[in-house]
């Protein structure tokens, strides 16, 4: 079984005094200068990056990180059904732009 370590913080600070992760997740922040580059110089060889996006912004940086860097791009949508008078109806979530890669090996 693999062991799991979570780390909780900010990037890019978070990852300044940690040995290189295996793995990492962007939950938010995309827009943030350098967060994705960081993240990218500190992964390891053979390790996976996994980002969302719920704005064009950070989809913009997905799509332009992913030409980068490979990796492939899933669009999430998802809806509830919601009451509207006496009936229901499917209300929209924001969709979710995910990027996942993993890291080539040297």
């Amino acid at each position: 079984m693999p062991q799991l370590e979570v780390v909780t913080g900010r990037a890019p600070e978070a990852l300044h005094e940690l040995p290189g992760p295996d793995a990492i997740f962007v939950g938010g922040g995309l827009t943030t200068v350098g967060v994705i580059d960081r993240c990218w110089k500190s992964l390891r060889p053979g390790g996976s990056i996994v980002a969302n996006a719920v704005t064009l912004e950070g989809e913009r940086m997905l799509t332009g990180i992913r030409e980068r860097c490979g990796g492939g791009l899933v669009r999430i949508e998802i809806a509830h059904a919601e009451p509207i008078g006496s009936f229901e109806a499917w209300r929209a979530q924001l969709p979710v732009v995910q990027w996942s890669v993993r890291k080539e090996r040297a």
